[in-house]
């Protein structure tokens, strides 16, 4: 399933939202014109969750706990940069909008710190560098869980070589999303790379966890509106 869109409004221009969109693009541009070679940025960016054992060596470049928040701007693909950017275009502005600007900004870099701390948890030993915003932006999601459960999200599912579009029950929606990533989590070895599951799962947790604190007051219901296709 991928969202195309929500049918909640918002009641003012998300700033941060549009902000760290654009912190995301400018790393992922640096990432291809600057860096000695993409991949060497992915090592140099990258949070590698064996850097943080006791017995560990002395880091070659950055230093690991730096590293949590500069692999949360940092993406392995254009692919990958698209779909985190959509999910958080699509959800943290209206998260934004119940927080506040700086109540959201700080919300996002702790769901970020524990996404990472999930994934160093879980998988203590890796030596393969964790990239991407998909953490802090799970944590996004998990508020948006709580905060508008009864808001719609224009979903694509795709069936055989068909498209079908359909308004999904955000509760649903991103209910499903979680269940996959901890099952995702679950049958993943350890050490074996690929997507950061664990990652996924601590930031959505974080996000159900610390969404009262920042929302404060403001659980609002969302506001009905009529379908569109786009």
């Amino acid at each position: 399933m991928l969202p195309l869109k929500d049918d909640l409004p918002v009641r003012r221009f998300p700033l941060v939202t549009i902000a760290l969109v654009a912190a995301n693009v400018a790393v992922f541009a640096w990432q291809i014109a600057k860096a000695p070679s993409f991949v060497d940025s992915i090592r140099f960016l990258g949070m590698v969750p064996g850097a943080f054992a006791p017995a560990d060596s002395a880091p070659v470049g950055l230093p690991p706990v730096l590293t949590i928040f500069t692999s949360m701007f940092a993406h392995g693909s254009l692919l990958h940069l698209g779909g985190n950017l959509l999910f958080l275009w699509i959800f943290g502005n209206n998260v934004e909008d119940a927080m506040g600007r700086l109540g959201f900004l700080g919300f996002y870099v702790l769901c970020g710190i524990g996404a990472a701390a999930a994934q160093v948890g879980f998988d203590p030993a890796s030596q393969i560098p964790m990239v991407g915003a998909s953490g802090a932006i799970a944590g996004v999601l998990g508020a948006y869980f709580l905060l508008y459960p009864r808001a719609r999200v224009l979903t694509v599912i795709p069936i055989f070589v068909f498209l079908k579009f359909i308004w999904v029950p955000a509760i649903f929606f991103l209910g499903i999303w979680f269940v996959f990533q901890l099952l995702g989590g679950l049958g993943t070895p350890e050490g074996a790379g690929g997507v950061a599951f664990w990652a996924h799962v601590g930031g959505f947790v974080a996000g159900l966890l610390l969404v009262k604190p920042f929302a404060g007051t403001i659980w609002r219901r969302p506001q009905a509106r009529k379908p569109s296709l786009f």
